[in-house]
């Protein structure tokens, strides 16, 4: 019976690339149009960002949850080729400490592509006038090459912006 045992070194391996999908249904933006310079500058990690036109931000591809922050402005996930990706929800939000925003997922919950993680009063933040501009960044990119697809309109859990392959 030994070929139902599995390979451990096979399944311990991860994979050497991940698509990743638009978080947030609206239009994808060049990290540098993000304006806000710890993201446009790069510093926080490589990556684009997003112009959101519904409330539902979603997991862009099936990994992990590894942060959800307190004030819900953002969360972490780790990808199945090992990528950590932060997405951050509008520019200023922390400052809100949660109001508008509601968690759907939790940390440690394994998600698919498309998964909604957080929810954000999108009227509310407009009220507020927060600017909702919403940075994806690949934290560990040093590690990875990116290869940023050209999308303008996105649809969450949809639209393929991103590929991460480890170098």
């Amino acid at each position: 019976m030994l070929f139902f045992k599995k390979n451990k070194k096979e399944d311990n391996k991860k994979p050497d690339s991940q698509v990743l999908c638009a978080p947030v249904t609206g239009e994808m933006v060049s990290l540098e149009e993000v304006p806000d310079p710890v993201f446009s500058s790069g510093t926080m990690g490589k990556g684009v960002g997003f112009q959101p036109e519904k409330n539902e931000i979603c997991a862009p591809c099936d990994g992990k949850i590894i942060m959800i922050a307190d004030t819900l402005h953002a969360f972490g996930m780790e990808t199945e080729c090992g990528a950590e990706l932060l997405i951050h929800i509008g520019l200023d939000t922390v400052d809100l400490n949660g109001e508008g925003f509601k968690k759907l997922a939790r940390e440690g919950q394994k998600v698919s592509c498309g998964t909604p993680v957080i929810s954000a009063d999108m009227a509310f933040m407009k009220e507020k006038g927060i600017v909702m501009t919403t940075p994806m960044v690949v934290t560990n990119s040093d590690e990875f090459e990116l290869e940023i697809r050209d999308c303008g309109d996105v649809a969450a859990g949809e639209t393929e912006v991103m590929v991460c392959r480890r170098k």
